[in-house]
């Protein structure tokens, strides 16, 4: 029986908040540009990415279903309990690429240009788990064009800017991955799967992870210095660098029972309290 409830559920509706928050910056950073707010526009970006994520999530559960349901931590998820069927997944997947395409339509010429793009990178990554541990950089370069996309649907062109920042999610996002990747290193390992826990083990993954984040602080003073020299972007890289320290105090060798807290609460937050401050610096100043 089709639920919405399952659908929602399949994709993970909640974990827009990676994303969504950051194609908003980008949003608001050619604004600044533009000088007039596009309510319309606003609302195609969102589409976008409601479109975009939806496809990628459910093509994700799709191709990996065996997988999930021979592994004890996912064998509950919608396709291996049987709350929805394989055909259906692969049809709300093709529905919402061609509802991705469709609305960039009527965006600009550039945009519908680049979604075959854009669908090809966040579809492929489904399958880079089966032939190398840069997966994690696959899906953040997937999360990473949120920012890019946004800006180019107000002003039709590639700056600098949104690519800084997109520089900044990707080493982000790459970096939390591997946490969320640690529960899985043994089974990954005995499925012949890739990550890099599961190539280099634990202890240097949570080190790698560590020296990514490393980057993306780095990436957040870059984009501060360049492109937001103002009081509330540093109030709100202050916060957001402080969430990347605090998911790793609580993420350790000895102890990954807080993966999911790590992953989804402190990078959730973390994305929303950094994209209500840029966005309010970048209105203000």
């Amino acid at each position: 029986m089709l639920s919405v409830k399952n659908f929602a559920s399949l994709v993970k509706i909640s974990h827009t908040v990676f994303a969504l928050p950051f194609a908003l910056i980008g949003y608001f950073l050619a604004l600044r540009e533009a000088g007039e707010l596009r309510w319309g526009v606003l609302l195609l970006v969102a589409l976008c990415m409601f479109f975009a994520r939806n496809a990628a999530m459910s093509f994700n559960r799709y191709v990996d279903r065996l997988f999930d349901a021979a592994n004890p931590r996912t064998a509950l998820r919608e396709i291996p309990r049987g709350a929805v069927l394989p055909e259906h997944a692969l049809l709300f997947c093709i529905a919402n690429a061609l509802l991705f395409v469709a609305t960039t339509f009527f965006i600009n010429r550039l945009c519908l240009m680049l979604s075959p793009v854009a669908l090809a990178l966040v579809l492929g990554y489904s399958y880079t788990k089966r032939f190398t541990a840069l997966c994690h950089f696959v899906l953040g370069l997937g999360l990473s064009i949120a920012p890019v996309g946004a800006y180019i649907a107000v002003s039709g062109a590639f700056a600098a800017p949104p690519l800084m920042l997109s520089a900044l999610v990707l080493l982000w996002s790459s970096g939390f991955d591997m946490l969320y990747a640690l529960p899985d290193e043994e089974f990954d390992r005995g499925q012949g799967l890739h990550s890099v826990p599961a190539a280099l083990g634990r202890k240097t993954a949570l080190g790698l992870s560590a020296a990514v984040h490393a980057a993306c602080a780095a990436a957040v003073l870059w984009l501060g210095v360049y492109a937001m020299p103002n009081a509330l972007y540093w109030a709100g890289a202050a916060i957001f660098l402080g969430c990347l320290v605090y998911q790793h105090k609580i993420v350790s060798v000895n102890d990954i029972s807080k993966v999911n807290t790590a992953f989804a609460v402190v990078n959730g937050a973390a994305s929303i309290v950094f994209a209500l401050f840029c966005i309010v610096g970048l209105v203000l100043f």
